[in-house]
């Protein structure tokens, strides 16, 4: 591919607002050309876009793909994208006028889609997880707790006077022992 009409580098992989974004510049000194997305080993084409100087005629075989284009680029949008998309995408690029006829592939990219599931399911297993080590430390802290309590109720028993356990609340002075 001659230089002049279009630089591989130039091809633009974005994610925006959860959709993937592949612009590449529209060739320099071409009147006609086109452009097609294809995923996957088999090269399944999915979205395709043919420029004219009279017309721009858009092509998708897939609700998930959409065509973008203006004076000086060409964007394929993917979006609500699910892991079974995730796959390698090839972009293609033929040049009808001027001559000399040219087919190219471009350049491929491989996009992994993680599903919007396995995101809140993993979020959904650290909140069980975060909540199973707080019950844990609760319950040693009660354990604890009663423990201290039981020991230090044994501790007052044992402090009291005999006269006093006919009125645990009061406080009772011990009867003193007359001197002879």
């Amino acid at each position: 591919l001659d230089q002049s009409h279009f630089s591989d580098s130039q091809v633009m992989v974005e994610f925006e607002n959860g959709n993937f974004n592949f612009t590449f510049p529209n060739p320099k000194n071409v009147s006609e050309f086109s452009m097609t997305l294809f995923k996957g080993r088999e090269k399944k084409e999915i979205c395709a876009l043919h420029l004219s100087e009279e017309r721009v005629i858009p092509k998708s075989n897939v609700t998930y793909c959409q065509t973008q284009n203006s004076r000086s680029s060409t964007t394929f949008i993917l979006k609500n994208l699910e892991r079974k998309h995730t796959d390698i995408y090839t972009y293609h690029l033929v040049i009808f006028l001027p001559p000399p006829y040219i087919d190219c592939c471009l350049k491929e990219t491989y996009l992994y889609v993680q599903d919007k599931e396995d995101c809140f399911s993993l979020g959904l297993v650290s909140w069980i997880i975060i909540g199973l080590i707080i019950l844990a430390i609760s319950c040693v802290c009660c354990v604890v707790a009663c423990c201290l309590r039981s020991k230090n109720q044994k501790c007052e028993s044992n402090s009291h006077e005999y006269n006093s356990e006919y009125m645990p609340m009061a406080a009772v002075n011990a009867a003193k022992k007359p001197r002879i």
